[in-house]
């Protein structure tokens, strides 16, 4: 009995012991859910920026970034004379012949040289006497103009000469081509050997621009010999008078550059002219000065030939 009722007990326990792990089983089986909601949210979890993607941009970008100004040259250091030189207007597709060169009229740095040339017709629309802004001992009683540009430089200029006990006057400014021809003419007659390189032909006169002034010492006499006539304005040694060399060392400082100094003479193919000073603004006259050279030797390296004789 006892046998027989073990084996009652015993064959359902056991069979209990069967059934229920293959119920867990087939639960399991029959029930995915709770995985699937598991999975998106340790996939969030993984790819969420707030933990992992936040700290990166705040703390690499500047360690990355911030030096690149440093290491990178800046623009506003590109050596001159490019970034201190005016930028001179593009060349005409087309070259004309010199004797039709009619330049734009608020360009200052305009070649005129022995080979390139302007018309006749040329002539600034903006010029203005100075006779109002001078004595008669400045101007000499000359009708003399120059553009409205050189104007304000130019009497600050020969104020500040006077102002440090100086005897400049001016002896001439814009010329027109016919004046210039008539300058030349008598040059002609005076030294005709060596006219070429003491007078423009016409045309080919920095005058004629109205922004070249020549000046004068009332003590050139002092340093040159008595055998000249007294009536003499322009000399060489006028480098040696005070204002002549005030005007070297200074002319720059109020835009003005000598056009032909004495170590540009080949180039310029016009002898030592220490009177005649052109305006083209203070930062260029400056470089000018500072590079040794002058402006006809700048401009045959920098631009194409502007006409053809």
């Amino acid at each position: 009995m006892k046998d027989g009722g073990f084996g009652r007990r015993g064959g359902k326990l056991f069979l209990s012991f069967i059934l229920f792990p293959l119920s867990l089983l087939i639960a399991a089986c029959a029930a995915p859910e709770p995985v699937a909601e598991v999975v998106p949210t340790n996939t969030v979890a993984v790819l969420a920026p707030a933990d992992t993607a936040t700290p990166f941009p705040t703390q690499g970008v500047p360690a990355t970034l911030t030096p690149i100004p440093t290491i990178t040259p800046s623009p506003t250091h590109t050596p001159t004379p490019t970034s201190t030189f005016t930028p001179t207007p593009s060349p005409t597709p087309t070259k004309t012949a010199c004797e039709q060169r009619i330049p734009p009229q608020d360009e200052l740095l305009v070649i005129v040289s022995q080979e390139f040339g302007l018309s006749r017709a040329y002539e600034p629309d903006n010029l203005v006497p100075i006779g109002s802004h001078f004595s008669r001992e400045i101007t000499l009683g000359y009708p003399t103009m120059v553009r409205e540009e050189v104007l304000d430089p130019l009497v600050n200029m020969v104020n500040d000469m006077l102002g440090a006990g100086l005897q400049p006057y001016i002896i001439s400014g814009y010329r027109s081509y016919a004046t210039q021809e008539a300058t030349y003419n008598k040059w002609l007659n005076l030294e005709p050997d060596r006219v070429d390189i003491l007078s423009a032909r016409p045309g080919h006169s920095e005058h004629q621009l109205g922004t070249t002034v020549d000046f004068g010492s009332y003590r050139l006499h002092d340093y040159i010999d008595d055998s000249f006539d007294e009536k003499l304005q322009f000399h060489t040694y006028f480098y040696k008078t005070p204002e002549g060399d005030w005007l070297q060392n200074n002319a720059h400082l109020y835009g003005f550059t000598l056009s032909y100094p004495r170590s540009a003479q080949e180039v310029t193919g016009f002898y030592y002219e220490p009177w005649h000073f052109r305006y083209v603004g203070v930062g260029n006259a400056t470089a000018l000065l500072e590079a040794g050279t002058s402006l006809t030797e700048y401009l045959l390296n920098q631009d194409p030939e502007p006409c053809y004789n």
